[in-house]
């Protein structure tokens, strides 16, 4: 891993005058100080302003509380987790010998977080208008395929509905595995629609998070047949 980053700021669209920040995004608290953490605080914080502004913008009709919704479906750990698997962030994480044997360069929450922190060393690195712009590009096609009507329905409801209408069975939500120590945990559901032989696996910080994107897989899956 060079410690310039070259390739991860090409995909990011900005080049940091001081790479330091950068190293201190990648960093886990696994491998040691200075790491993320703070930066984490601070790039959420302006990843929900940012996206804020957006959705204010493009989406003129929509009260306070459906832009507040959408805004949470799209700064949750999932939409996170999309975002860094298209940087390939994974690859550049600096992390302890534990977590590297455990995957953690894999683990939504360990990437979501990390993003964030990036969005925060933007911010430090060259402004609110560099990091604004990084996460406009970063999040548009996210915000380009939202429709308002069907965005403001948690996934497990849309799916419930969209079976429903179709008089199928609801689907079944079991508990693969639970990874990580009790503060950092990463639960993994597994959504099974009997009906159509699926089978989706989400994973979240938490059980209902995990929930809602093994059924939003499953929606998606549904809708592509």
């Amino acid at each position: 891993m060079k410690s310039s980053h070259g390739p991860l700021q090409q995909r990011l669209g900005h080049v940091f005058s001081n790479v330091a920040l950068l190293e201190q995004a990648l960093t886990h608290r696994s491998f040691g100080q200075p790491n993320n953490e703070r930066l984490e605080f601070l790039g959420d914080s302006i990843l929900n302003c940012v996206i804020a502004i957006a959705l204010f913008e493009r989406f003129d009709a929509l009260k306070e509380g459906e832009l507040s919704r959408l805004r949470a479906s799209l700064v949750r750990q999932e939409g996170l987790h999309r975002v860094a698997q298209t940087l390939e962030l994974g690859d550049a994480l600096r992390l302890g010998e534990g977590e590297l044997k455990s995957g953690g360069f894999r683990r939504p929450s360990i990437l979501a977080d990390a993003l964030e922190a990036v969005f925060a060393a933007v911010f430090l690195d060259a402004g609110f208008a560099a990091a604004k712009s990084v996460i406009d590009r970063l999040y548009a096609p996210l915000i380009a395929e939202i429709d308002p009507r069907a965005a403001l329905k948690d996934p497990k409801t849309a799916l419930q509905e969209w079976l429903q209408g179709r008089r199928m069975p609801l689907p079944s939500y079991q508990l693969a595995d639970v990874r990580g120590e009790a503060h950092a945990q990463e639960f993994e559901i597994v959504c099974v629609i009997e009906a159509f032989d699926l089978k989706t696996t989400g994973r979240g910080a938490s059980r209902r998070a995990a929930e809602q994107q093994s059924a939003e897989l499953a929606l998606a899956a549904l809708r592509a047949k």
